[in-house]
């Protein structure tokens, strides 16, 4: 299996901010220790601080979509409702030139 990267870009109202970050914080701990968690890092837009940045990597497609439907994460979906923008979450798979 390959492992999957995952870039989410999550962009809360401008009135949600501390509130949003709050709430990703809550994310961290339960996630790195998630069977499959190889990284799982929180990132905050130095110019627009709404804008915050998931880097993730997985060690696959099946323990992402475990963590999607884990307890702390729908808990984290219902926290949040109402008070985010935009949602954009890239599914990556590393790739490497051929030597």
């Amino acid at each position: 299996m390959s492992k999957v990267t995952v870039v989410a870009k999550i962009v809360a109202k401008q009135e949600a901010v501390e509130a949003v970050k709050a709430e990703l914080f809550t994310l961290i701990a339960p996630t790195r220790k998630e069977e499959g968690c190889i990284e799982y890092n929180l990132h905050q837009d130095n110019q627009d601080p709404a804008v915050f940045i998931f880097c993730e990597i997985w060690e696959s497609a099946a323990h992402l979509e475990k963590h999607a439907a884990s307890a702390h994460y729908g808990a984290y979906v219902k926290a949040v409702e109402g008070l985010i923008e935009k949602k954009i979450v890239h599914k990556l798979t590393r790739i490497e030139p051929d030597r």
